[in-house]
């Protein structure tokens, strides 16, 4: 019944794909050497979350360099399936755990990027792949929409997990479709470093009665190329600070937030724990009404 969990607070070598994917290796097996069977990434772990750059945009109008910059981010994305991708199922395989990992996916055809959330079990069979349903704000500029048919949650020896993306998980409805799956290990990989995400993730497991597991990288102004550093120039010396956790059924923090250094946070989770949290709140049971409200998530309806 009970498992440990690990969720990794890091930068990635930002748009350097094969440095990323070795830091990659390092830490699932730091996590892995400590017992973990669950390892969680942050969202656009590889390889780059770009946080404060323009790719030269401003309403009507592109620069030359920005185009430039889309070239080497888009270089350093990740085909799936690929080379860099089965990488990452032979690390989940090797180390024997669950891998979920935040990527920057490259479409199968076209320029169009995704932020996507890739699920290896310890078999190194990707078995899950998720698309960021609405990029936020200026990340529209460089990111796709996912279609939704892919929230499916995923069944482990330790219980179903499921997850939403950053601002995903302000969605009401999204949440509610992962609570009528059943979820029980709810994954939500940000690049929030606000204290509000940390009140957001403890509603978020008392809502669901779930394990909420929660990453963000840690990153520097000094992590970036040397390219984008006068760009970069007014911004503070800590780009992301974090704020990593991982809350109980009932909403107790039980690891972390761990804010401005680098770190991975461990938990055991016990399945048991979600079935107690439900004696008195369960939202796709007895609190749930169907005589007054109903939802349906539109793929159940097309398969």
């Amino acid at each position: 019944m009970k498992t440990k969990v690990a969720v990794v607070q890091a930068s990635s070598v930002l748009f350097d794909l094969e440095a990323s994917l070795a830091k990659v290796e390092r830490l699932v097996a730091q996590a892995s050497h400590q017992g973990a069977r669950l390892v969680l990434f942050p969202e656009a772990f590889l390889s780059a979350y770009p946080r404060g750059l323009s790719f030269g945009t401003v309403v009507g109008g592109r620069e030359p360099s920005g185009r430039e910059d889309w070239l080497l981010y888009y270089e350093h994305a990740l085909a799936v399936p690929g080379p860099a991708a089965d990488y990452l199922g032979e690390i989940a395989r090797r180390f024997q755990v669950w891998l979920v990992i935040g990527v920057i996916e490259r479409a199968d055809r076209g320029g169009t990027l995704y932020c996507t959330l890739l699920y290896y079990n310890p078999q190194g069979k990707l078995v899950q792949k998720h698309r960021k349903l609405k990029p936020t704000a200026a990340e529209r500029i460089i990111w796709g929409e996912g279609t939704g048919d892919d929230l499916q949650a995923v069944d482990a020896p330790f219980g179903k997990m499921g997850g939403l993306i950053c601002w995903e998980n302000y969605m009401p409805l999204a949440r509610m479709n992962l609570y009528q799956q059943g979820v029980e290990i709810y994954l939500a990989p940000t690049a929030d470093q606000r204290g509000s995400w940390t009140a957001s993730m403890q509603h978020i497991a008392c809502e669901g009665r779930c394990y909420v597991l929660s990453c963000n990288q840690m990153v520097r102004k000094a992590d970036y190329p040397a390219r984008f550093q006068a760009e970069l120039s007014g911004q503070a010396e800590i780009m992301s600070r974090g704020g990593s956790l991982i809350v109980s059924p009932l909403g107790e923090i039980v690891a972390g937030p761990l804010f401005d250094e680098e770190g991975i946070l461990y938990a055991e989770i016990d399945r048991r724990e979600v079935i107690k949290g439900k004696l008195d709140f369960d939202p796709v049971g007895h609190y749930r009404r169907t005589d007054v409200f109903d939802f349906q998530w539109k793929q159940e309806t097309k398969s």
